[in-house]
């Protein structure tokens, strides 16, 4: 598993994540299981769904 997600977005995804199970959490939904993406996702600096697409936000470094 190669990083395709660079710091930017990382800081970006856990601040999503943190808004999502904020949000789940005041109107006490089950939708604060969906912050576990974001912040997994950021975590390991890994996209499933860039590798699909060949993105790549760690800056100069390419996807194979």
């Amino acid at each position: 598993m190669k990083k395709n997600v660079g710091k930017k977005d990382r800081t970006i995804r856990f601040m999503l994540a943190i808004i999502i199970i904020a949000l789940g959490y005041y109107y006490k939904s089950w939708w604060i299981l969906l912050a576990f993406v974001p912040l997994l996702t950021g975590y390991l600096s890994f996209c499933p769904l860039y590798k699909i697409f060949r993105l790549n936000t760690c800056g100069s470094r390419s996807v194979q």
